[in-house]
């Protein structure tokens, strides 16, 4: 069963010692999309500042002591669980 997102969209978060190519490089990041699960354990891209590309972490790689607590905002939680973005009672067709 795949777990929950604990952070949403928006959170900073310290990653792990060792995850970070040079131990001079800040550890701290911020959450720019929460990524489908890879089956168990759930998967985010964040950005470092400073950088101009994204990366792909799992959760386990977030060092849970040194971030701020997650919060539960029910908007990141019901993109998650809402199925398709389409909404199909919002199409126009022309005729």
């Amino acid at each position: 069963m795949a777990s929950m997102p604990r952070y949403a969209i928006g959170d900073s978060i310290v990653l792990k010692g060792g995850f970070v190519r040079t131990e001079q490089a800040s550890r701290t990041c911020r959450i720019a999309a929460i990524l489908p699960s890879d089956g168990s354990r759930a998967q985010y891209r964040v950005r470092f500042e400073g950088e101009n590309f994204d990366r792909r972490i799992l959760e386990s790689d977030i060092d849970m002591s040194q971030s701020a607590s997650p919060t539960p905002r029910d908007d990141a939680i019901a993109d998650i669980q809402g199925g398709s973005w389409l909404k199909t009672s919002s199409l126009r067709v022309r005729k």
